[in-house]
């Protein structure tokens, strides 16, 4: 008796093993398959777009009713994911397109941009919508970078600075360290559609500084901005270097998006 209940139960307990290798619920040990894409909606006065790869939908808002929204999308100056994560796609060639969502009310489904590119299996990338938003023409500039990001560091951050507002001159970024007042240069001489690599930077609180080259004269900055160790950020210059203020949506804006 003793001797069939101990075959019984490891009979039972090979098909319970083998019913859990056959169900669809994997166990990932490694990272996510695809390429990651972050897409930044920040051509000046800008409608509300979403972005398709070829005719797969990348970035819209989840709807409740299966009718896509008129209204919600990406926005100007918004990012998606806003997160510190990336969308997925398989690896390969892709015309990625800024569409106005099917029920707007203005230009349904007009493409305001299209970009090809070839995203690689295990790359990460950032695709931005810049300029200014041509109202006659309906199109905007857009640009798309490769994030070749550091490795983790647990004893400080990565930063870098990208360059889309389409009026202003090329510039030096600075970060200044609000209790030392120590300064970390980012990138000097970076002109629209430009990027600096990641920068390794201690974590602390810092003011962000722009300035032309050779000049001392800060020409914008944005204070108080909290880096904290492990993370990797991107600091991106946005909006009409002639609007001034904190209240004007097309203002001058350094924008602060985790990448990791």
């Amino acid at each position: 008796m003793k001797r069939n209940f101990l075959l019984s139960a490891v009979l039972l307990l090979s098909i319970f093993i083998y019913s859990c290798d056959k169900t669809d619920i994997q166990t990932i040990d490694g990272p996510a398959k695809g390429t990651s894409v972050k897409f930044f909606n920040f051509a000046v006065n800008s409608p509300v777009v979403n972005y398709y790869a070829n005719d797969t939908k990348v970035t819209a808002a989840v709807s409740t009713t299966g009718a896509e929204s008129g209204t919600t999308g990406l926005g100007y100056a918004a990012v998606y994911p806003a997160t510190n994560a990336y969308a997925i796609l398989p690896g390969g060639s892709y015309d990625l397109k800024a569409t106005r969502p099917s029920t707007a009310a203005a230009d349904p489904k007009l493409v305001i941009n299209k970009l090809t590119a070839n995203l690689e299996e295990g790359k990460n990338y950032s695709l931005y919508m810049c300029g200014f938003y041509n109202t006659t023409a309906k199109s905007s500039d857009a640009f798309i970078l490769e994030d070749i990001l550091p490795p983790i560091d647990s004893s400080a951050a990565y930063v870098r600075f990208v360059h889309t507002s389409p009026n202003a001159n090329p510039v030096d970024m600075i970060m200044q360290d609000r209790t030392s007042k120590a300064e970390i240069v980012i990138g000097t001489n970076r002109s629209y559609k430009s990027a600096t690599t990641f920068v390794k930077v201690p974590q602390a609180v810092y003011d962000l500084i722009l300035r032309y080259p050779g000049s001392p004269t800060n020409v914008y900055s944005r204070t108080e901005v909290s880096v904290t160790k492990s993370n990797t950020y991107t600091f991106t210059l946005r909006g009409d270097i002639n609007v001034g203020g904190t209240t004007a949506t097309n203002r001058t804006f350094i924008d602060s998006t985790p990448n990791r």
